[in-house]
């Protein structure tokens, strides 16, 4: 189906695995839509309840690759964010189901902004994020200058902008941009943990909570009072809530089924 990606669907869990190992999964035009895709796939199916984003080999993902982009015929740099890169993080940041990032490597580039899209980023102790642009005289894209201020703060996102610093897992975790990082040889088994807490999770409700953490970086209190209103209106009328409700009365664990 996919030429430069791996998509598998297993026991509610869409994993979406970029998969050109040769040259640390770096972004040509291709694998930009085939990801593209991939996610509408898993947005469309009701039997996913979340998706694990990942890459094969070393890497996790390391950015556009630039001996393709030397190759291709003179563009605009806004023209390929438009069509390639920012369709691809709207697509995971409104997708109604959580995005677990496995970050088994480097994440460098557009790779750290795919990475900082996730809705639960887990790291190996070895694998770093580098906002690499610098490097090659660019600017942070792909929401990177979205995300990073609003997880670390507006002084040390300037330092990891503008001087292409390495932050290891530990680091990562510290500073707010991942939520685990645990030695290469347990990354599976933590990304698991988080998977199999969201197959058995009320799906819409975990998309809501999406949505409204979403519109609060820009909104107002009173914008998100309301909108948390709206929100439980629609939580309140799902199937989850009703068996949520039974099971405390039945004083048993809910079985939700993501309806």
């Amino acid at each position: 189906m996919y030429e430069f990606i791996l998509y598998e669907v297993k026991d509610g869990v869409a994993t979406i695995t970029m998969n050109r190992p040769q040259v640390y999964n770096a972004l040509n035009d291709a694998i930009t839509y085939e990801l593209q895709d991939a996610f509408k796939q898993a947005g469309k199916n009701d039997q996913v309840r979340v998706v694990v984003f990942t890459g094969a080999g070393k890497a996790f993902c390391a950015g556009q690759d630039l001996k393709a982009a030397l190759g291709e015929e003179k563009r605009s740099f806004s023209q390929s964010l438009h069509k390639r890169y920012n369709p691809l993080i709207r697509l995971m940041r409104n997708l109604k189901k959580p995005v677990v990032g496995r970050i088994n490597g480097v994440a460098a580039g557009a790779g750290c902004s795919l990475a900082l899209a996730c809705d639960i980023l887990v790291m190996a102790e070895e694998a770093y994020l580098t906002e690499v642009f610098i490097n090659i005289g660019l600017v942070p894209d792909s929401g990177s200058s979205y995300f990073l201020p609003r997880l670390v703060g507006s002084a040390k996102a300037f330092e990891l902008a503008t001087m292409a610093s390495r932050v290891y897992g530990p680091e990562a975790v510290q500073l707010g941009l991942a939520n685990k990082a645990v030695p290469a040889a347990e990354l599976d088994a933590a990304v698991k943990a988080y998977t199999n807490y969201y197959v058995q999770a009320p799906t819409k409700a975990i998309g809501l909570i999406k949505q409204m953490l979403n519109k609060s970086a820009t909104a107002t209190l009173d914008e998100m009072l309301e909108y948390e209103a709206w929100c439980q209106d629609i939580a309140g009328a799902t199937a989850d809530y009703a068996e949520g409700v039974q099971a405390f009365l039945d004083k048993r664990k809910p079985v939700f089924k993501g309806e």
